[in-house]
């Protein structure tokens, strides 16, 4: 597992952070390392001209509208297969030159700087996390003044971009801004869920991330919960018949209905089963991080019981005892093993880095497990 680094960068204490402006109140914090090892001016260069970039992997946008793909994409082939929608890096800059601003869409799932530092949020928030990148040429805007249904984070890596952050829901704007800056390279600004906000350059180009934090919140909590009322016969009673003519009868059964949901969830909800179903959900959809896996594969018998392996960095993996077995859930996948080898997984997650022979099993088992760990991109042999 990551530690809190990544949160760190983008606001300081995660503590502080965490019991006070979370969910609050926006917040700027100007990171010493910058955020260029991220994203760079660079970077984005040789992704349009050389990376074979598809819409809907990137897309253009100026003055609040995003542009038709018809104009800046191509067919290519690849053997006697079409492409469609391939990014026309000729096309792409001259647009940009005019005013458009260049979005890389979903950088958390193909650009490995981003998705490392995306699954160090990921642990420290333990909240799912997207990313996007909006490089925007000098004065020219975007988005128009606008809120999101999510909070997030913008970090400012290359130019400067001038934001303008409005109060909660305050959209048409009726009072003055809560935040109206600048930010340089190695600003973090975190804006919470329904704060309106617009952003433009002034006399340099601008290359920030978005990343989207996509909370999990009370209305998870009643989802899982009502699932797992699903196999209750009453949650399948119909209602009456003609319910719909009578408005005070169907104001009634409304009531009693919803009345009794909430008996049910009080008298039959499982609180731990609950709480499980949400922690499967974050611990199997997440995507792994397997950068260097090709060569970890090759050397997958090079290792010994005098061999140390440790936990990749960025990799997930939570601990569910099911009766005879243990579910050992991956980020986007679980493992099925026999309930006994639960001492030896926390072992070896408490310990985040073990030599092979410390492990609590017989040599074949402890060679057997650790294969296949490496395998599923758990654990990495380290000397």
């Amino acid at each position: 597992m990551t530690s809190d680094t990544g949160l760190e960068r983008c606001v300081g204490d995660p503590a502080s952070f965490g019991a006070e402006v979370w969910g609050k109140r926006p917040l700027l914090h100007r990171s010493p390392d910058g955020f260029s090892d991220l994203l760079s001016l660079d970077d984005v260069d040789r992704l349009i001209s050389s990376a074979g970039l598809r819409v809907p992997a990137f897309r253009l946008v100026q003055q609040g509208k995003i542009l038709s793909p018809s104009g800046y994409t191509k067919t290519t082939r690849t053997g006697s297969q079409a492409a469609t929608g391939v990014a026309d890096a000729a096309a792409v800059f001259a647009r940009f030159e005019a005013g458009a601003t260049i979005v890389l869409q979903g950088m958390h799932r193909y650009w490995s700087p981003v998705a490392g530092f995306a699954r160090s949020l990921e642990v420290a928030l333990g909240h799912p996390v997207q990313v996007n990148a909006y490089v925007t040429p000098p004065g020219s805007q975007g988005f128009d003044l606008h809120q999101d249904d999510h909070d997030v984070f913008v970090l400012q890596s290359h130019g400067s971009k001038r934001w303008v952050v409005h109060d909660r829901n305050d959209l048409p704007p009726t009072r003055a801004a809560v935040v109206e800056i600048d930010l340089g390279p190695g600003d973090s600004l975190y804006i919470p869920r329904n704060f309106p906000h617009a952003a433009a350059t002034q006399t340099s180009a601008s290359v920030h991330l978005t990343i989207g934090v996509l909370s999990i919140g009370t209305k998870e909590v009643l989802e899982a919960a009502l699932w797992l009322l699903e196999t209750d016969g009453e949650l399948d009673e119909p209602l009456p018949v003609r319910f719909a003519d009578d408005q005070q009868a169907l104001r009634a059964t409304v009531d009693q209905r919803l009345d009794r949901i909430g008996e049910l969830l009080v008298s039959k909800v499982d609180r731990d089963a609950v709480g499980g179903r949400l922690q499967r959900r974050f611990f199997t959809t997440r995507q792994p991080l397997l950068s260097g896996q090709m060569r970890r594969l090759l050397d997958l018998d090079q290792f010994t019981d005098q061999s140390w392996v440790e936990v990749r960095t960025g990799a997930l993996c939570l601990l569910q005892p099911e009766g005879d077995d243990l579910a050992v859930l991956l980020g986007d996948r679980e493992l099925r093993m026999p309930a006994f080898m639960a001492p030896v997984m926390a072992q070896m997650l408490e310990r985040g880095r073990i030599r092979v022979g410390e492990l609590r099993l017989d040599a074949e088992s402890r060679m057997v497990l650790v294969r296949r760990l490496i395998k599923e991109g758990l654990l990495e042999v380290v000397g």
